[in-house]
């Protein structure tokens, strides 16, 4: 059975616990939720695919509770000191060289010489991590491929008698993942938009961020397969209305209206767009849990989170 844990200070020693324990244990960070294991254990990061059913060629995050112990698991340069000091804690994965002394197991990192690593600004999760005291692997908590859990609910929903335990914080603030940078060759490239605004990084690197590698490369970060944070249904992107026999999420004032009949969702009557990234995962779970073959999705403005969302968009409207 999943405990279901409360997120005080019980909640929090047991969780922990769990992890030195070797076990999986869902926890909320400020972005989504995590399910979490020791990162320096291979047989605790298997349990992590295993529970996902996730490709062992996608490298996890690392969590820590801060950047000293971030940086005795990788190597950071002038680049990735400068954005960890300006958004740590906080929604950004910094892609570094593992350093001599990194413990983040070869399972996590994909057998890669790099490692993925985020503070995480949750007080929870940020408890936790100081808890059991070691770097903690904690890819979104969902089957690989499915919508990501913005809320214990959503954990259950995929997950439940498959982890140990989760932690119950309520939603999650964000609503997306993590931005992900990689520092490992001078410029710093963009490999995942996310939480952190593209135009706030280059605002502290001082110059523009170059985009991920050429398309056939294995991943070197997570969140870089095609397919990703797919429903079972179709997704028909930058629709001007739904038609009939789909599912409509919505963006903004919509005057033409939701087809008499159909699922309609919107992730912000006001276009604002923090509030649609906290609804996204929601929503389309919501919409896919209805059955349609085909949810039409309104056009998001490509700026600030809207990048965010977009790249989610696209991975859960490839072909799969």
């Amino acid at each position: 059975m999943t405990e279901r844990l409360r997120a005080d200070a019980q909640g929090i020693a047991r969780a922990a616990e769990l992890l030195r324990q070797g076990r999986l244990v869902a926890l909320p960070t400020e972005t989504v939720y995590g399910l979490a294991a020791d990162a320096t254990s291979g047989e605790a990061v298997a349990g992590i695919y295993g529970a996902k059913e996730r490709p062992s060629f996608n490298p996890l995050i690392a969590h820590l509770p801060d950047l000293a112990a971030a940086r005795r698991q990788g190597l950071f340069d002038a680049h990735a000191l400068a954005l960890a000091k300006a958004f740590w804690p906080g929604p950004l994965t910094l892609v570094v060289p593992v350093s001599g002394g990194c413990k983040v197991s070869e399972l996590a990192r994909a057998g890669l010489g790099s490692v993925a690593l985020r503070v995480p600004a949750h007080p929870v999760a940020r408890a936790i991590l100081q808890a059991a005291d070691r770097p903690i692997a904690a890819p979104s908590a969902n089957r690989s491929g499915r919508v990501s859990a913005t809320s214990a609910a959503h954990v259950l929903e995929d997950l439940d008698g498959r982890i140990d335990a989760v932690v119950d914080a309520g939603p999650t603030e964000v609503g997306v993942e993590s931005t992900i940078v990689a520092c490992l060759d001078g410029a710093p490239r963009l490999l995942r938009p996310g939480g952190v605004p593209s135009a706030a990084i280059e605002g502290v690197i001082g110059r523009p961020l170059v985009l991920a590698g050429e398309a056939g490369m294995a991943p070197i970060s997570p969140g870089l397969l095609a397919s990703h944070y797919a429903p079972s249904a179709g997704v028909r992107l930058d629709a001007q209305a739904p038609r009939p026999g789909e599912a409509w999420l919505g963006f903004g004032p919509e005057p033409h209206g939701a087809v008499p009949g159909n699922p309609s969702l919107n992730l912000s009557a006001t276009g604002d767009l923090a509030e649609a990234a906290a609804n996204l995962f929601g929503h389309l779970r919501a919409l896919d849990a209805l059955g349609p073959a085909m949810i039409a999705v309104a056009a998001i403005p490509m700026q600030g989170l809207g990048e965010a969302i977009n790249d989610r968009l696209r991975r859960a409207a490839a072909p799969r």
